[in-house]
C-alpha cells in the first residue's frame, strides 16, 4: 500500500486519537456576575463538566452583555446564543400562556406559588417545547421550541417609589416605569389608573436620576442589585405579583448532545437552581432590612384600600385573556387555587 492510499486511514486514525472538542453552550442572562443567580450557574458549569469529563460546559454573558431579553431571545432563535436565564417579560416572547404566572395579584404566599407551579408543570413544559419565538405578534421558527432546564423565580414584587402608594388615588400620581414591551405590568398600572411610561430595563437607573419617572416595580433583592433603591424613598409591602422565570435551552441545540449529556445538563440544572429558589426567597426576605437601613420606609394599603386593589387584579388578569393566555387556563388556575385556599382553611 502506498503512502497516497494509506493516508486518509491515518489522518482518520489521527483525528480518532484526538480529544473531542467540548461542547459550549453559549448562555446569557440580566443577572449580574456576583449574584446568587450567577454563583448557582457557575456551580451547574463546574459540575456538568465534572459528570461530562469537560465535553460539555456553558460561556456566560452576564449583567445584559448580550442585551435585554428581547435581544437574548432573537440571538438564540438565530444560533448566536444557546441558552438563557429569562424573567416573564423573556418568557413572554417565547411561550405567552406561561405568563399566567405573573398574572397581577395572583397569589398571596409562596405556598400557593409552589402548588401552581407544580400543578401546572406539564402545561408549561409543554408550552416552552412546541412554541417558537414571538415576534411583533408572530410566531416564528414554530418547531424550534425550548427545554426547560429550571425555574429561577425572581420573587414578589413591590412597587418602589418617591412618594408613598396607600390606594388606588397615590398611584395614579406616579410616574411609573413599565419594561417596555410588558403587558403583564402595563394592564396592572392600567387596572390601577396609571398610564406607565415604557423603557428598556437598561434606562431605568438614568430615568430615576433625571425624573423622567418616579416609581418601579421589582423584587426587593433585585431592586437592590439594580440600585434603584438608592433613587427611591418608599417600598410598598403589598406584593402586585410574584415574578417567574426559567432557564431554558434551545431544543435545537439541546438534540445535537448525546443522551448522557442531556440527562446529565437536565439533572444537575433542575437539582440546583432549585436551590437557587430558595435562596431567593431567603435574600428577599432579608432584602427588606437592607430596605430599612437604606432610609426606605415601608408602607402599605389601608385595610379598607384593599378591595379597590383585590378588583384592580380581577380587572388586569381578564385584560390579559387572548393577548398572553387562553381563559380556560387562567380559570383553571383560578379555580385551583380557590381549592388549594379551601383546603388550607380546614382544620386538620
Amino acid at each position: 500500500m502506498t503512502f497516497s492510499r494509506r493516508a486518509p486511514l491515518l489522518l482518520a486514525l489521527l483525528l480518532a486519537s484526538l480529544p473531542a472538542q467540548a461542547a459550549v453552550i453559549k448562555f446569557a442572562t440580566l443577572a449580574p456576575d456576583g449574584t446568587d443567580a450567577m454563583k448557582v450557574l457557575r456551580d451547574i458549569d463546574d459540575e456538568v463538566q465534572k459528570k461530562t469529563g469537560g465535553e460539555l460546559k456553558f460561556k456566560f454573558y452576564a449583567g445584559g452583555r448580550q442585551g435585554d431579553e428581547k435581544d437574548m431571545v432573537r440571538k438564540i432563535r438565530v444560533g448566536q446564543l444557546h441558552a438563557g436565564g429569562f424573567t416573564g417579560v423573556g418568557l413572554g416572547e417565547i411561550a405567552p400562556e406561561v405568563r399566567v404566572l405573573d398574572a397581577p395579584w395572583l397569589f398571596r404566599d409562596t405556598a400557593e406559588v409552589d402548588y401552581v407551579y407544580q400543578a401546572f408543570s406539564k402545561d408549561f413544559e409543554t408550552a416552552f417545547e412546541k412554541q417558537g419565538c414571538r415576534h411583533r405578534r408572530k410566531i416564528l421558527f414554530l418547531k424550534q421550541g425550548y427545554v426547560l432546564l429550571g425555574w429561577t423565580e425572581v420573587g414578589f414584587i413591590n412597587i418602589f417609589s418617591n412618594t408613598p402608594v396607600r390606594s388606588k388615588e397615590d398611584a395614579r400620581k406616579l410616574k411609573a416605569w413599565v419594561w417596555e414591551g410588558d403587558p403583564i405590568a402595563e394592564s396592572a398600572w392600567k387596572a390601577l389608573g396609571v398610564h406607565p411610561i415604557p423603557l428598556s430595563i437598561t434606562d431605568v437607573n438614568t430615568s430615576l436620576q433625571t425624573g423622567l419617572i418616579d416609581a418601579v416595580y421589582s423584587a426587593p433583592l433585585y431592586a437592590i442589585a439594580l440600585q434603584w433603591h438608592e433613587k427611591t424613598k418608599f417600598v410598598n409591602s403589598m406584593a402586585i405579583a410574584n415574578a417567574s422565570g426559567a432557564v431554558l435551552v434551545s431544543k435545537r441545540f439541546f438534540q445535537t448532545l448525546p443522551k448522557s449529556q442531556q440527562d446529565i445538563l437536565l439533572e444537575v440544572s433542575r437539582r440546583r437552581l432549585g436551590t437557587l429558589n430558595d435562596l431567593t426567597r431567603k435574600g428577599n426576605t432579608k432584602a427588606y432590612e437592607v430596605l430599612r437601613t437604606a432610609g426606605l420606609k415601608l408602607t402599605e394599603p389601608a385595610p379598607q384600600q384593599l378591595p379597590d386593589f383585590e378588583e384592580a387584579g380581577r380587572t388586569a388578569r381578564r385584560a390579559l385573556v387572548g393577548r398572553l393566555y387562553s381563559k380556560e387556563l387562567l380559570d383553571r388556575v383560578e379555580k385551583s387555587l380557590e381549592t388549594f385556599r379551601s383546603q388550607k382553611k380546614k382544620p386538620s
